[in-house]
This record gives C-alpha cells, structure tokens and sequence, in this order.
C-alpha cells in the first residue's frame, strides 16, 4: 500500500505565520512586501504563511501595489507571471468598528482572509462584525490588555464565546511594556483553553525559542512556547511552559506531540502576526523541526 509523502510544512505550524510585514518594527514599504508576500506564496513553504496583513489606512497602496504584475527586481529577478493571483489579505483595523465597513468596501479588489478588529468594548465589536461581515470571512477582536486584568478577562473571554469570533492578544511591541509576562499570557492562553475559544497572536513572536533581545533588553516569548502552551488548561502549568529556554527541550516536546494534539493546539492558536517570514522558519530548521525543500519548483 502507498503512502502519501509528509508534507513539507508539518501540520503544527500551517498557516501560523501571518505576513506582517508592513508593521513595525519590520516596516517594509508596501510596495516591496506585495512581492515578497507573493514570492512566500510561491515557496516550498507556502504552507506555512497565511495572508497579508493590512492597516486600515493603507489598502490603496496595497491595491496600487497588488496591480504590479511581477516581483520588483530587488525580490526576484525571475520573469512576471502571466497572470496576477488575487491576493489574500488579513484587514487590520486598530480604529475600531468604524473601520469595519469603509475597510471592507476598500478591500473589494482583494480576497479578504480576516479582520482584525482592536476595540474597548468586546461587545459592541460582536455587533459590528454580526452587522457587517461577510459570513464566510473569520474575524479576531483585541481587547487592550489593561481590560483583561482580574474579572475583566473572564468577561471579555465569556462574550467573544458566544460568537463565532477569536481572540487577539498582544505579546509585544516596540515598548517593555508592551510584552506581558508569562502569568499574564498563561492566563490568556488558559481562559481560552478552557472555553474552547481560538485566538491568535501578534508582536514579538518572531523567534520560536523565549529569549532576551540582546539589543533592547525586551523579553520575548517564542512562539514554540505559545504552542506548547495552547493545549494546557492550568495556568500554572502554561506559564512554566512559557518560561522554558531551551530549544531543545522545545524541540523534543514538538516532536512527541500526537495528532490530537497537535490538533488541540492549532484548534486553539491559529497563527500569530509577524514581520518576517524568515526568521521563524530559520528557527524551526535550526531546532531540526524543518526541512527545507531540496527540489526546485520546476523539477516537481
């Protein structure tokens, strides 16, 4: 009996990395991070790259960019294809709901991936979303973490349950206190486990191994850590996974997941924003949790 080859990307991190390139502290002109987006689209590891996230207030240089039929030469030298795909684009809108609706007229030349809504009022975000978006497109809702503190977690988390929206958290910044502690994100991680609520990530998980950067000082989860993390529903125990420096204790933790497991965990953290594709792809081969794709695209 034949079996079907592994797949490239292993089911663990599909679709985790969502391109968000054009975000500090990453930055890059939207002009450059449409081909690049589109190159990751094209490479062995595509599996593994969700869409492109978008601000609210820069869809129409992405729609100007997204008309450009080929990579720029800094990107790829190869020829233009001869048709453009659609791009799939995560809509990010810190503004709030009255985003929502200009931001989906805006995103009409795109397939809309997501939305991503930042608001005060988890509430009358639900409202929103339930009044205008489209029933096939999944949607996130942040609340600030100053609101999450104490009851106020339980009732944000307890809302967003009875809808069919995620969660978003904030696990860092360009600031120190834009990055919470491992009691703080164990605390998250676990409310959602509890109540079988999805959330994803953004900020600072750009590395799969927690760590202090070198330069800022700034404490870093990893992002192997928030996975390992997902399935547990003590926040005792999610914190001391969170706290965990060694790769590769990580690593070998990584790989005794079963498939229910790993189904557990990706149930739970969908995917996490970060401005480099490359980094937390280095981390995985470094950490021997992937292998990069020897044969070149035309050999296939």
């Amino acid at each position: 009996m034949s079996t079907s080859p592994a797949p490239l990307v292993p089911p663990l991190f599909q679709g985790l990395f969502d391109d968000a390139a054009v975000f500090p502290p990453g930055n890059l002109p939207v002009a450059d991070a449409v081909p690049a987006h589109r190159a990751h689209r094209a490479a062995w590891y595509a599996d593994a790259v969700g869409p492109l996230l978008c601000g609210a207030g820069r869809l129409d240089e992405l729609a100007a960019a997204a008309r450009r039929p080929g990579p720029s030469a800094a990107q790829d030298p190869a020829p233009a294809p001869a048709s453009v795909p659609v791009l799939r684009v995560g809509l990010v809108l810190p503004g709030g709901s009255a985003e929502l609706g200009p931001a989906l007229s805006a995103a009409a030349p795109f397939e809309v991936a997501g939305v991503e809504l930042a608001t005060r009022d988890a509430r009358e975000a639900v409202a929103a979303l339930d009044l205008l978006l489209p029933a096939d497109v999944p949607a996130a809702v942040e609340v600030p973490r100053e609101l999450l503190r104490g009851d106020g977690l339980d009732e944000v988390l307890d809302v967003l349950l009875d809808s069919p929206y995620r969660a978003k958290f904030r696990t860092g910044g360009v600031v120190a206190g834009a990055f919470p502690d491992e009691r703080e994100l164990a605390a998250f991680l676990t409310g959602c486990a509890r109540r079988g609520l999805p959330y994803k990530c953004t900020a600072g998980l750009h590395n799969a191994v927690r760590h202090t950067d070198p330069v800022t000082g700034f404490e870093h989860h990893g992002f192997l850590n928030v996975l390992l993390a997902a399935q547990e529903t003590d926040p005792a125990a999610a914190a001391e996974v969170l706290a965990e420096r060694s790769g590769e204790v990580l690593a070998k933790a990584a790989r005794t997941l079963s498939d229910r497991q790993v189904t557990v965990i990706r149930n739970s953290f969908t995917a996490f924003g970060t401005c480099s594709i490359a980094e937390p792809l280095d981390d995985l081969a470094a950490l021997g949790l992937l292998s990069p794709d020897p044969t070149p695209q035309e050999d296939r």
